[in-house]
């Protein structure tokens, strides 16, 4: 690897700010891997992020709507301020960098000197480099809101952008930068146009739902986009977020108690609806993958399914199973943030999901919760077949990703 990629200090960081460089910061987690051997491993990071609206007037120029694209111009032009053009923020963005004790995160303003390639790529590799990662899941940040946006149409435009502007400017720059393009979700037809113009993208690995988003996924106007994404052979993916501005959320008056809870209860009623009303059955070769909840709300969520499955089975007459049988053998899990608090309620966790074949790893670098690959390497009651399956090799055999690496 460019040894412009490998730099790093060999004294620890002290101070970190939005300037710090990412070799820096992830200094002892790449040493972490080469003293315990697992940076030869394959690693998929399944969930990464850049902070897409860094780049925003170079995204709004792939907006194909001629009035908007000059409205997003002309705002960016003459007035400052976040969210940029046609974004919708949520008031925890301001909180999430901890009164900017962490925050890297917020905004990566760090030193690129390498101009062969955009700039996101030169912070991708060196991310992918500090983690000991092979293909890295490139996810944005502030859109993941955009399926609470009050214009539908924008979620349409804006998607469309980032999805032209990320395949054409940014993944071409590494092999090992992947994505799963975000559909436009609350409009099914245009999220249907977006998975045949990309099912065929070597760098696009499936489709993106992001969870914070009230529109049913059992509804019928959806039959149509399953289909075609099974028929891809690539996952669909239910990205977790937050929205404090949901009314049970609005109850919670700290960050941390809400942002527990919305990122698990998104993906809990998705879950809860994927199950109940049948997709599975109904579309046993598509591919469904939990993006960012953790995973304690999941055996919770299997045990409840179940206690009430067991009195009510008239109102699922779609299942010929249990409920937690098509969460453990039909779903896919990604781990972060992993809940260690009690390693005996881990294992269980882990067996209950069949975590050797269902669990992927993912960092969510780089924000404030991110974890390392050591997460799972550390686990004391998996075994190396494990470890290795969850760190990268069940993740190529899900995405068709080359177990040696990209090349």
């Amino acid at each position: 690897m460019d040894a412009a990629i490998t730099k790093a200090q060999d004294h620890p960081v002290q101070d970190i700010d939005t300037y710090t460089d990412t070799r820096d910061y992830l200094a002892h987690s790449r040493r972490d891997a080469e003293r315990k051997g697992y940076d030869d491993w394959l690693i998929v990071d399944i969930d990464a992020h850049h902070v897409e609206s860094v780049s925003w007037a170079e995204v709004t120029e792939y907006i194909e709507d001629p009035v908007v694209r000059h409205q997003a111009t002309m705002y960016q032009k003459e007035r400052v301020g976040a969210p940029p053009y046609g974004l919708n923020g949520d008031l925890g963005l301001r909180y999430q960098d901890v009164g900017g004790r962490i925050p890297h995160q917020s905004s990566q303003r760090e030193k690129v000197e390498e101009t062969d390639v955009h700039r996101d790529v030169v912070l991708t590799r060196r991310a992918m480099h500090g983690l000991a990662v092979d293909y890295m899941v490139l996810f944005p940040t502030p859109m993941l809101f955009l399926g609470m946006h009050p214009q539908t149409d924008m979620e349409i435009f804006l998607s469309q952008a980032y999805n032209r502007w990320l395949t054409e400017r940014i993944l071409p720059g590494d092999p090992g930068i992947v994505t799963l393009v975000v559909l436009p979700f609350n409009t099914p037809d245009a999220a249907l146009k977006m998975v045949e113009q990309y099912a065929d993208n070597p760098s696009v690995i499936g489709f993106c739902v992001t969870s914070t988003r009230y529109k049913p996924v059992h509804a019928n106007e959806y039959m149509k986009l399953y289909r075609a994404i099974e028929e891809t052979g690539k996952p669909i993916a239910f990205h977790a977020g937050y929205h404090w501005q949901d009314p049970s959320l609005a109850t919670c008056n700290t960050f941390l108690g809400m942002h527990s809870l919305g990122f698990a209860w998104c993906n809990i009623v998705h879950m809860t609806n994927w199950v109940l009303n049948g997709i599975p059955e109904r579309f046993p070769n598509l591919k469904s993958l939990w993006v960012e909840s953790g995973l304690a709300w999941v055996p919770f969520l299997m045990q409840r399914l179940d206690d009430q499955y067991l009195m009510r089975q008239s109102e699922a007459p779609l299942l010929k199973r249990m409920p937690s049988d098509y969460m453990r053998e039909n779903c896919w899990y990604t781990c972060q943030p992993m809940e260690k608090s009690n390693m005996k309620a881990l294992e269980v966790t882990f067996d209950m999901i069949n975590a050797d074949s269902q669990l992927l790893y993912s960092s969510d670098w780089p924000h404030f919760d991110f974890d390392t690959p050591s997460v799972i390497h550390d686990l004391p009651f998996l075994d190396e077949q494990a470890k290795r399956n969850i760190l990268g090799l069940s993740a190529a055999k899900i995405f068709g990703l080359d177990p040696k690496g990209p090349k």
